[in-house]
């Protein structure tokens, strides 16, 4: 059985391909083999976010941050998918948030 970092780097390839489907198969792969694993899910959220997908890819890094409040990565791309959704109170203080731990590390 392949490890979460071998699905993570499968999904990872097909991204970069542009096969946005088969990586998110990847990334939800990794998810069964490590369903706390933070990294897949902000990997689903982003390409959820490049099919068009915003209510999935907020689902997603939602999730992410579930999983690990203090990664500030997470909170700022979920500042930029509330921005595409012109939720501007939202992205700010997702913005806000992701600076606080910026500056907290």
């Amino acid at each position: 059985m392949p490890t979460k970092e071998e699905l993570f780097g499968k999904g990872l390839g097909a991204y970069g391909k542009g096969n946005l489907d088969e990586a998110i198969a990847a990334f939800k792969e990794a998810l069964q083999v490590d369903p706390g694993y933070a990294d897949a899910y902000f990997a689903i959220a982003n390409s959820y976010n490049k099919k068009g997908n915003l209510d999935e890819a907020i689902a997603a890094i939602k999730k992410a941050i579930e999983l690990d409040p203090q990664e500030a990565l997470y909170h700022t791309e979920l500042s930029r998918l509330y921005v595409q959704l012109k939720m501007v109170p939202e992205a700010e203080a997702e913005k806000a948030e992701a600076m606080r731990l910026q500056r907290s590390r």
